[in-house]
């Protein structure tokens, strides 16, 4: 029997590292449960819904920067050390939206809190795979997603109780509170072991195979699924060394140029699903909906409920059902929610002069009830759709895909897709609320429309296969949706051959 740690657990490491994860959900609601209310509008002098969008948006700006920064960083001072210094950076830009004083040094604050969200968003995921069993995967990378719905819902409850606060209070408390989680991750991620791939790759064999021997069999670094593992890590390490210098320019190049694609848009579609201008603008669409006041943030206290919950399903069953139909019955039933949100609110709402003191909301449903609790129904169902599909989906896949040699290169550059479409979203969706109305709803559903088909046709299914697996996956000419079909892993049939190697070396011995 090997020995134990929760530091050579996996569910343990790869929840953990989550908390960078629980640092965005932190900052969606942080701006989500304050912008209708009277005291931020009169505090930052009613903002425009341009400025408004800006101020949302400033946070996705920095994190694009700092998910290109997380590649190189990842590579160079470690996976684990990326995420410490993105701990670090969360505490200052707390602090600063903490004291802000006016929109200015609000923004300046939202943005180095996203240079920190974007470096743990883009390396988390790159940790949590190249740690996991490829069997439990899909599993821990998925806590990702669901460290954020957690993130979301905590803060907004913290949002909620601040509320009946009467000064300005009421939203600094919950913005000071972020700096707690940014501590803990710190603290405790300093004491996690490094990726074992990281260490190969840089040349520490011996302790790439003594982790991956503690995360694997109690540090038993003789167990033939721990030498298995380890002689694909070993292999894929050596042909990276035959080949040229590494650059950005090969991610766009063949081999790896359909892969890198995939990634930057899938994580662009995810954003395209309107899921994350929900989550941010959900008090918006409950007053489109005729929801104001209280009434309007216990209504969006049950969709983040919805978001948490539904999350589980998937991390529970992601590596059983694969990612493929995921994505596929996600987004299917995620255009038809948010047809029906446009078609009931283009049939009962009408035009609106202004709600609670904001200028973004000009139509809304009013006089009918039954309209009106149609479209928050819609709105649960789409969170349902997300959360239970594109939420953990598009954060596992992008992270699995690529060979060591690129990995963090590639996966910084498909976060970073990520938060482009986030900034540009988050500050173009309270103008298009203002002036289109319902019809944004329709331009989310057509964007779930053209993601279901590029899926279909171009996402190979990747569940159930070693990271060094992919090479071989992806350099097939078998079409995306027969790939289901495949033979499966190679891992068992090495360690099978390790298991005989290792018993004719004992039967010799005696």
């Amino acid at each position: 029997m090997g020995k134990y740690s929760l530091l050579s657990n996996v569910y343990f490491l790869g929840g953990f590292a989550t908390m960078g994860g629980m640092l965005f959900g932190f900052d969606i609601s942080s701006m989500s449960g304050v912008v209708g209310t009277v005291r931020y509008q009169n505090y930052f002098n009613h903002p425009s819904s341009s400025l408004q969008g800006g101020i949302v948006a400033s946070m996705a700006a920095g994190s694009f920067l700092g998910a290109l920064l997380a590649g190189p960083l990842g590579d160079r001072i470690s996976r684990k050390r990326t995420v410490m210094l993105a701990a670090s950076i969360w505490i200052i830009g707390s602090i600063i939206q903490c004291a802000a004083v006016g929109a200015g040094m609000l923004i300046v604050g939202r943005i180095i809190n996203g240079v920190a969200v974007g470096l743990a968003s883009m390396i988390v995921p790159v940790y949590q795979s190249e740690i996991a069993p490829k069997n439990i995967r899909g599993r821990i990378v998925s806590l990702q997603q669901w460290a954020i719905t957690w993130g979301i819902l905590i803060q907004y409850f913290i949002q909620y109780g601040c509320s009946f606060i009467e000064s300005d209070a009421a939203f600094r408390i919950p913005w000071g509170i972020q700096i707690v989680p940014g501590l803990i991750l710190l603290i405790g991620i300093s004491f996690f072991p490094f990726s074992p791939r990281w260490l190969a790759d840089k040349g520490r064999s011996e302790e790439a195979l003594q982790v991956l021997a503690d995360l694997r069999a109690g540090g038993d670094k003789n167990d033939p699924a721990v030498l298995a593992e380890f002689k694909e890590i070993q292999d894929a390490v050596t042909f990276d060394r035959t080949l040229a210098a590494r650059s950005y320019g090969e991610l766009f190049r063949h081999p790896y140029g359909r892969r890198v694609f995939l990634g930057m848009t899938l994580q662009s579609w995810s954003q395209l699903t309107g899921m994350n201008v929900a989550m941010y603008y959900i008090v918006f669409i409950f007053q489109g909906a005729g929801i104001t006041g209280n009434a309007n943030l216990q209504a969006s206290s049950i969709q983040y409920v919805l978001n948490v919950v539904m999350t589980v399903p998937a991390i529970l069953f992601i590596d059983r059902w694969g990612r493929r139909p995921v994505l596929l019955i996600g987004s299917t039933f995620m255009a038809l929610w948010l047809f029906l949100i446009g078609g009931l609110m283009g049939k009962f709402g009408s035009p609106l002069e202004s709600t609670d003191g904001n200028s973004t909301t000009t139509w809304a449903i009013s006089g009918n009830d039954s309209a009106s609790h149609a479209v928050i129904a819609c709105s649960y169902l789409f969170v349902c759709s997300f959360a239970i599909s594109w939420g953990p989906v598009s954060w596992t896949y992008p992270a699995e895909i690529y060979p060591l040699r690129i990995r963090a290169k590639a996966v910084s550059l498909s976060t970073a897709s990520n938060w482009a479409f986030n900034f540009i979203l988050a500050y173009a969706v309270p103008p298009a609320l203002e002036h289109i109305q319902y019809k944004t709803y329709y331009i989310f559903a057509g964007f779930c429309v053209a993601m279901t088909i590029h899926v279909f046709f171009m996402f190979p299914e990747t569940k159930g296969r070693t990271l060094e697996e992919m090479e071989e996956l992806f350099n097939s000419d078998v079409p995306a949706w027969k790939t289901r079909s495949l033979p499966a892993s190679k891992l068992e049939h090495d360690i099978e051959v390790i298991q005989a190697e290792q018993l004719n070396e004992k039967h010799e011995v005696k």
